[in-house]
């Protein structure tokens, strides 16, 4: 029954992940003749999915993934470190030390988002 749960944990968060990388953003610019057009496609998977492309990243929502999720690796996906966050999903936070390490590291600040800084801190 417990492995049976933890299956479908996985799917269930994958599925989502999933979703989510799926669509990238467009930008559209109207033109004289009221057509739209569509601007060039970031060069990076980073790019494409990093929150701070986005609208910013938030120290507290980091941390608050990585005591609920952690062990996912969703505050990673979060602050735009996909590899990172793929990997501690498969290995459940590198087998909680990871975890501990990546949460110490969100509350002292060392662990900023990809590419950026937080825009709002604890």
């Amino acid at each position: 029954m417990k492995l049976r749960l933890l299956f479908s944990l996985i799917a269930l968060v994958f599925g989502s992940l999933t979703a989510s990388y799926a669509s990238f953003p467009v930008q559209r610019t109207a033109t004289a003749a009221n057509s739209t057009t569509v601007a060039e496609k970031p060069d990076t998977m980073e790019e494409l999915s990093s929150p701070a492309a986005s609208g910013g990243t938030n120290q507290v929502t980091a941390l608050l993934l990585c005591i609920f999720l952690g062990v996912l690796g969703i505050h990673r996906f979060y602050l735009g470190y996909i590899w990172q966050g793929i990997v501690q999903l498969l290995t459940l936070g590198g087998f909680l030390i990871w975890w501990i390490i990546d949460l110490v590291r969100i509350i002292t600040g060392e662990l900023q988002p990809n590419g950026g800084s937080y825009t709002k801190t604890l």
